[in-house]
Order: structure tokens, then sequence, then C-alpha cells
């Protein structure tokens, strides 16, 4: 492999699998809420918050963690105010304390909070402006979650990055991935290269799966599986990540590595995937690689889709997983095309309505997907061109699922956020 595709192919892991804790569009409103009032220099009087359908959409009915189970935008934005480090990103509200919990809460009944729906067209756009006595401060995030655009402070511009949406939003070009040089990656990677990311990943989603498994929260859907489905690896894989995501949608403070933006998709990506690697023994190696295949091939999935859209995250992660497994089972691009390929056509198009309990449940259905798909082409059974969106080849189909998600379903974006406001009347 060119080593300066290697390199990129690297980076791209280290861009992408990075920790944060909760639902990751509260945590990015935490983070700029945060940074505003580091540059004010007091707590806010007033806090107005403009942001995009797919935050708002996101936001509305998770719970914020460390809060005391606190939810919408304007929690999210009191916890970065009030107890914030800017300087972790998405880690910005880990260090808050159960006291806290009640300065968070008076912070949102003292402070005037105006909230309203961004008319920047940007698809990921928060914008935080937050004012005391004579003086404002400003942090505008887009794109993805952590990329500050601009930062003022009383009419002083301190950060003004261009920002266009059809531009490149990562350092590193995501149009380098293909199926083929993921698996020759996988294949060749040293593996103290991936290790201190992988490490983490394994570390941090095991023991948030853990919790929603051990834990009440919301629908329980992990626990449900397992007492209904039993104990087969099959249905682990599905129960352990459903059961992350439990907890993770419910306010659970432990961090998750995320993937493409999302933690649900991080734990999608590699729950499944570790818990195949315990039930194979296969080597710790062969885990690192197979967890290098599923990472990359999710990541190479939503690239085409985008950060946020009408169309499920969990779908892509889910057969990302999937591709993973199939590697631990010894496939390579022959198996794990086709088995991406099965997948797609099984589950494309399940809709994102927001951060919520149900991701759970659509987290299970996305490993099943994936599952599904990989047992058909071991059994000698696939889809095939002119079958709906699939088409000749998993670079073409990929790229149809992604015209599918990012053209396809725009409208569908928008009457689901128009039916989640009208259903209370706020954001």
């Amino acid at each position: 492999m060119d080593q300066t595709l290697y390199q990129s192919y690297l980076d791209i892991l280290g861009e992408e699998l990075m920790p944060a804790m909760g639902c990751t569009e509260p945590i990015a409103v935490a983070y700029a809420s945060a940074v505003a009032t580091k540059h004010l220099g007091m707590l806010p009087e007033r806090v107005d918050i403009r942001v995009s359908g797919n935050i708002i959409k996101n936001v509305k009915s998770v719970v914020v963690p460390n809060t005391g189970g606190q939810r919408g935008l304007d929690a999210a934005a009191a916890a970065g105010i009030v107890c914030g480090n800017p300087d972790l990103e998405l880690e910005v509200i880990s260090k808050v304390t159960e006291e806290d919990h009640v300065r968070i809460a008076d912070f949102r009944k003292e402070a005037d909070f105006s909230i309203r729906e961004s008319d920047s067209g940007y698809i990921f756009d928060i914008d935080i402006r937050v004012s005391a006595a004579d003086h404002c401060a400003r942090c505008r995030i887009a794109g993805f979650h952590t990329n500050i655009i601009r930062v003022e402070h009383d009419g002083t511009v301190i950060t003004d990055l261009p920002y266009t949406e059809a531009g490149q939003n990562h350092t590193t070009d995501r149009s380098l991935l293909n199926i083929n040089s993921i698996i020759e990656f996988a294949d060749i990677v040293c593996i103290e290269d991936v290790k201190p990311l992988l490490d983490r990943q394994i570390r941090y989603n095991m023991a948030i799966s853990q919790a929603g498994l051990e834990g009440n929260y919301g629908a329980n859907i992990g626990q449900v599986l397992l007492k209904s489905y039993g104990n087969s690896v099959h249905n682990r894989a599905k129960a352990y990540a459903a059961a992350a995501s439990d907890a993770r949608m419910n306010g659970c403070s432990l961090p998750v590595v995320i993937n493409s933006g999302s933690g649900n998709q991080g734990i999608t990506s590699s729950v499944p995937v570790i818990v195949y690697a315990e039930e194979l023994s296969v080597s710790e190696e062969v885990r690192y690689r197979a967890l290098a295949v599923s990472n990359l091939v999710t990541i190479h999935l939503k690239t085409g889709i985008g950060r946020l859209s009408a169309y499920c995250g969990a779908i892509s992660a889910g057969v990302g997983a999937a591709a993973g497994i199939t590697y631990l089972y010894g496939g390579r691009q022959e198996e794990i095309s086709h088995t991406i390929v099965n997948a797609l056509a099984i589950d494309s198009g399940v809709i994102c309505d927001g951060a919520k309990s149900s991701c759970a449940a659509k987290i299970a259905s996305a490993v099943e997907a994936g599952l599904l798909g990989m047992e058909m082409y071991r059994h000698g059974s696939q889809f095939f061109s002119g079958d709906g969106i699939v088409t000749n080849g998993v670079e073409n189909t990929i790229r149809n699922v992604g015209r599918l998600a990012k053209i396809g379903m725009a409208q569908t974006d928008k009457e689901i956020i128009s039916i989640m406001v009208s259903d209370t009347g706020k954001c």
C-alpha cells in the first residue's frame, strides 16, 4: 500500500474515533456555550441559541448527561455555561458534580433563553451568543461537532474560518476510502499504529454496554433482547450494542468513542465486532484488524450521506460491523463486498427522528441486517444488480445509498423536524 494512503487512513481513524460523553449534538451545544462563556468572562444573563433543524432533532428528546436527567437545548447550553470546560471539547461536561445539577437547573430558570432555528441552510449549525451587562460573546460551530468557525468578544473577531457546506470538513480527504483499500490497510497495518485508538474504543464502549445491561435506562432494549432471544453470539452482538445506546441516550455519564460524529455509530461499529472476536477466540491482532475494517467501512458509508441526515446512521454502522465480523471469519474483498451490498439492500431507508431511547432498537435492527447480509453470502445467497437500489459493484451501491440519503431524503428530514417540533410546540 502506498505510504501516503496508509498515513491518510491512520489520520482518518484518528480524526473520527474521538472520545465523547452523551449524545454528541447536545454535547456540541454545551461545548459551544462553554467556549462563548469563557470569552465573555462572566456568567451570562442572556443566552441566544440558533441551531439548524437537525440539531433540534437530535437534542430535543435526549437526556443531557451529568445534569440529573435534564433535557433540551437550554439544558445543554446551561451545562456548558455553568460548569463546562471547553478545553475538554466533547467531554466538556465530564467533570460536573451532583451539586452542579442544581446550579444548572437554577441557571435555566434565572437566565433569559432564546431558541430558534438557524436560517443559514447549514445541516450542522450551532450558534451560541451570550451576554451580560454591556458585554457579549459568540461561538459558532458548523459542519461537525468541534469545528469552531467563528468566535467573537464585544464585537472583536477572534476566530473566523471559511466554511462552505460543500467543502471538505476534515483535514484528510475521505474520498480516498474504498472497500478494497480498507481491507488492504487492515491486512497490513502495524498494530502499534492503531492500538491506542482501538484500545480506548474497546474499553469505553464495552464499559457503557455493561452499564446498560446492569442499569435501568430508557426502554432497556439490550436487556429485553437477552431475556427474549437468549445468549447466542448473534443475539449478544445486538443486545450489547443496544444496551450501550440505552445508557448513552438516557443520561449515563460514561464516555464513548464515536465514529462519524456519533456515539451510537461508534458503539454499533465496534461492540458487535468485539463480541464476535471473543466468541471466536481470535487473536488480539485479528480483533484490531477487524475493528479497523468496521470503523473505516462505517466512515466510508457515512461520507456520502453526511454527518446528519434523515437516514439513520446506525444502519451504516451495522453494515460496518458486519464487514468487520466477516473479516473475523476470514472473509476478504469478495465476502465483505457482498456482505455490505446485502446489508444495504435490507435496511437502507430507516429514518433518523432524533436521539432518544428508540435508537437502541434501531441499532439492534441495523446489526441484525448486517449479520443477515453476511450469512446470506456464507450460504450462497445474495442480492443482484437491479434489485432496487442495488447496482453492479459495491462502490456503486454505496454511492446510490449516499444519493438516496443526502438528496432523496432531504425533504423527509424537514418533515421529520416539523413533526417533532409541532408535537410539543418547542425546540
